[in-house]
């Protein structure tokens, strides 16, 4: 594909019958059996008609789980949840509530993290909650999972301050107990943030005048 090119070797088919099954086929050269075999853990062999694979393959998701952050990955964390609010705000303030909801995403994707740091530092770090967190409401209270819910209204500039303020109040909230829990710093940039994203509504939020 032109606008997509294939990131991983081999012949790959996307296929779709009339039963509603779905299967995403590949197709080797031999010679990159090896290489294939490195990969993703939860790989499984169904035949062997030649014998090419001698140890017996055994599915494991392990890779995937949840790893607890050290005191960088988790200051990382917070520096890009901070730092996106900024770009969400100045698309809300300007009148370009697409760019704003495109930034809201990545934000929202460093929410997710430190939620699925929390759903670990209570269940354990030995399991998955899925590609793109798809399993995490299992392990958030109601509460929580209403208020990440409602942060995907992203219809009108009011939602879009209301979804930006609430992600606000749950990384925050998340992040503390987590520190408390580790003993990491948290650090400043929420309160310098916070306080330059609140003077921005205050002029420019509730339908008030659009930033030029």
């Amino acid at each position: 594909m032109e606008l997509f090119p294939a990131e991983e070797e081999g012949y790959s088919y996307l296929i779709l019958f009339d039963d509603y099954n779905k299967m995403d086929l590949t197709l080797l050269e031999t010679k990159q059996i090896h290489d294939y075999l490195q990969g993703d853990g939860l790989r499984t062999i169904l035949l062997d008609k030649d014998g090419r694979v001698p140890e017996k393959i055994v599915p494991s998701d392990q890779e995937y789980w949840l790893k607890k952050p050290g005191p960088r990955s988790f200051d990382d964390c917070c520096n890009e949840f901070w730092n996106l609010t900024i770009y969400v705000a100045k698309g809300l303030c300007r009148g370009e509530i697409l760019y704003a909801i495109d930034h809201l995403h990545l934000l929202r994707n460093e929410l997710l993290r430190m939620l699925s740091w929390k759903v670990g530092m209570e269940y354990g770090f030995d399991f998955s909650v899925g590609k793109n967190y798809k399993f995490i409401s299992r392990y958030l209270a109601e509460e929580t999972w209403d208020m990440l819910m409602s942060t995907y209204r992203e219809d009108s500039y009011e939602n879009m301050w209301k979804a930006l303020f609430t992600c606000h109040a749950l990384f925050r909230k998340t992040a503390l107990e987590c520190a408390a829990v580790w003993g990491y710093s948290y650090p400043e940039y929420d309160r310098n943030v916070s306080r330059y994203v609140d003077g921005l509504y205050g002029i420019y939020g509730n339908g008030k005048e659009e930033a030029k």
